[in-house]
């Protein structure tokens, strides 16, 4: 799908999902573990929103929710803090009424039953019921870094219950066209396995096994 829309690329990838676009990345731009939805049925693509804030502070957020677009994905480096929850059920109100298309934080969230029953995808550390400040400046659409993974302004993230991954802007179409590829390539093993054809066959991994001695 090359030079499609970015709208409709951003479906595509929604669909295809976190885990295959990671390996057709070349098992690049995928999180760590601890960042998982809150809840397991949500999926979540748009291009990044950052947010560079202060641990148990969530005046940035306040400020960003203003700033982000229509479909963006606020992306929020809150150094991994785990004893406050800068986000909750009145700034998700907020951001579905901005438009924006769900929320990825390095930190934790509360009101969790309240924000998964609105239906606003977010993907986060954990839940915390602490409050937080609103005092300390940040930074918006700059660089972040969660974990060992660089997010920059418009690259786009993709998640579900799998986890989180990211696709820098400029590889949107061959990340597509590769997850594509892969998901192809998928269903031809799905079909030979039920055909009777092993995995050991259909990823040659006999020599392998042969060589520790696994007859």
């Amino acid at each position: 799908m090359p030079n499609a829309p970015l709208s409709d690329s951003i479906a595509l990838l929604r669909q295809l999902g976190a885990a295959t676009v990671y390996e057709a990345q070349g098992a690049q731009g995928a999180l760590d573990h601890g960042i998982k939805p809150i809840d397991p049925a949500c999926r979540l693509a748009g291009p990044a929103y950052t947010v560079d804030c202060r641990p148990a502070d969530n005046l940035m957020l306040h400020y960003a929710v203003q700033k982000a677009r229509p479909g963006d994905v606020l992306v929020v480096d809150a150094k991994g803090f785990m004893e406050a929850g800068p986000w909750g059920d009145v700034l998700t109100l907020q951001a579905m009424q901005r438009g924006i298309a769900g929320l990825l934080i390095n930190g934790c969230v509360r009101d969790a039953n309240l924000i998964i029953e609105l239906g606003f995808p977010v993907f986060c550390r954990g839940l915390s019921i602490k409050g937080t400040g609103k005092n300390q400046p940040g930074r918006v659409d700059v660089p972040v870094s969660i974990g060992d993974v660089s997010i920059r302004p418009g690259d786009i993230v993709v998640g579900d219950r799998d986890g989180v991954a990211v696709v820098p802007h400029e590889r949107v179409d061959a990340t597509i066209a590769a997850s594509l590829a892969r998901e192809d390539k998928e269903a031809q093993q799905r079909q030979a396995i039920a055909q009777g054809v092993s995995t050991v066959e259909l990823l040659g991994l006999g020599e392998t096994l042969r060589r520790f001695g696994l007859h």
